[in-house]
């Protein structure tokens, strides 16, 4: 893969929203038993949305450059796109608004001093600053240690799209919920295309899961997105067991692209011993990787 073709991308997200939403789920009359389209027909997704057969036609082909906010929203309705698939709709359009030649700056690989300062001053919590492309660009010393198995690959910067699909007994033995894991983690891939389709590193890492994972293949044609939030997460660590952890994701408005994630749980729950475990663990062995990497 060495391009992301946007209109492409356009095309096959919309007529794939669209073939999931049967006739009557829409509130729409069912005629006929033999329906040659699986969902809904072009003609049913523009009498929802308030435009012209035409037009939408011609947005399914992958013109979304000149439809308004209101068009947008009024398709995503139709559509009934979840939040997740809405942003991603937009982003696909203001995308084919900008000029070819235009690429959006991409965030630096280093992380500012700062916020490495702010990364070692949470002791108790393991936390990390990554991109959308999961590579993992800084992390504190009990990160470190909670991912050691997705760290043990020497390549630099680590990513954990690549820990889930190119190794993955490593991954299911780790990642307690691996199925959803290796799904969510293909569904923001994609939303991250959308919202960069340019973007060089992120095209190379999609053509090399592509290539050496089937499951990636599979689960990058569902055409799924989904948004960096808050949730669980259960991991099986080598050294403590399993760990049921909080996470909060946190964009950093003074570095666009990057995330803030913490993993943090309840007192006086066994998760909460778990990590303190962990700390002592951590304490007793030589660092895994320093807070800096290379």
């Amino acid at each position: 893969m060495t391009v992301i073709d946007l209109r492409t991308e356009i095309k096959e997200f919309l007529s794939s929203r669209r073939a999931r939403i049967a006739p009557e789920r829409a509130g729409l009359p069912a005629y006929g038993g033999n329906r040659r389209v699986e969902g809904l027909r072009r003609e049913e997704v523009a009498l929802l949305a308030g435009v012209s057969v035409d037009y939408y036609v011609r947005m399914e082909r992958g013109s979304l450059g000149g439809a308004s906010e209101g068009v947008l929203d009024a398709l995503a309705a139709a559509l009934q796109l979840d939040e997740a698939e809405r942003d991603h709709l937009f982003h696909l359009a203001r995308q084919s608004k900008t000029p070819s030649d235009i690429r959006r700056r991409r965030p630096a690989g280093a992380v500012r001093p700062a916020l490495r300062q702010v990364l070692d001053a949470i002791t108790d919590a393991p936390a990390w600053i990554c991109n959308g492309r999961y590579d993992v660009l800084a992390m504190n010393h009990l990160a470190g240690a909670l991912f050691s198995p997705v760290l043990a690959d020497t390549q630099r910067p680590a990513n954990t799209a690549r820990f889930v699909y190119l190794n993955p007994e490593a991954a299911q033995t780790f990642f307690v919920d691996y199925d959803r894991i290796a799904r969510d983690v293909a569904a923001k891939l994609r939303m991250e295309a959308g919202r960069d389709p340019h973007d060089r590193e992120l095209i190379a890492l999609i053509g090399e899961l592509s290539t050496r994972s089937e499951l990636f293949r599979q689960r990058w044609a569902s055409r799924d997105v989904r948004l960096h939030r808050s949730g669980r997460k259960r991991v099986h660590h080598p050294a403590v067991g399993q760990l049921d952890l909080d996470v909060e994701s946190m964009e950093l408005p003074a570095e666009p692209g990057l995330l803030l994630i913490v993993y943090t749980a309840a007192a006086g729950t066994p998760t909460a011993d778990g990590l303190a475990l962990l700390a002592s663990w951590a304490a007793s062995r030589e660092r895994p990787m320093e807070s800096r990497p290379e």
